[in-house]
């Protein structure tokens, strides 16, 4: 695994733990729950991208065109994951906080653009 991909795993999975951690102390274990499953649909769906459109796609003469196909591929892999794993947690989760949830999300997929900022 390329290592800024490890970067941005463990960057949001202590995103995640803190989050969660965090609307556990205030808001109670439902609260910690929910944020726990907001920031993995995040860790999920970058998985699911970094599974798609970071595999081998052959040698360097496919180039460009391959590795634009990967890229878009990994993006709806991406949000296809994040829609069922959202409908999934809304549909099966009956004391569901979704402020948690969506927060703790959003602050992992912060630490997922802010790895495309990262040099090395």
């Amino acid at each position: 695994m390329h290592p800024q991909v490890r970067w941005l795993f463990r960057c949001q999975i202590g995103v995640t733990l803190v989050a969660a951690l965090g609307a556990g102390l205030v808001l109670g274990v439902h609260a910690a729950v929910s944020a726990a499953l907001g920031g993995g649909i995040a860790i999920a769906s970058a998985a699911a991208y970094a599974w798609r459109a970071l595999r081998p796609t052959g040698t360097a003469a496919t180039d460009a065109k391959r590795a634009f196909n990967a890229q878009f591929a990994g993006e709806g892999y991406k949000f296809a994951v994040t829609l069922v794993l959202f409908a999934l947690v809304f549909k099966n989760y009956a004391q569901l906080a979704a402020l948690p949830l969506v927060l703790a999300y959003v602050a992992t997929i912060v630490v997922y653009w802010m790895a495309l900022l990262r040099q090395h």
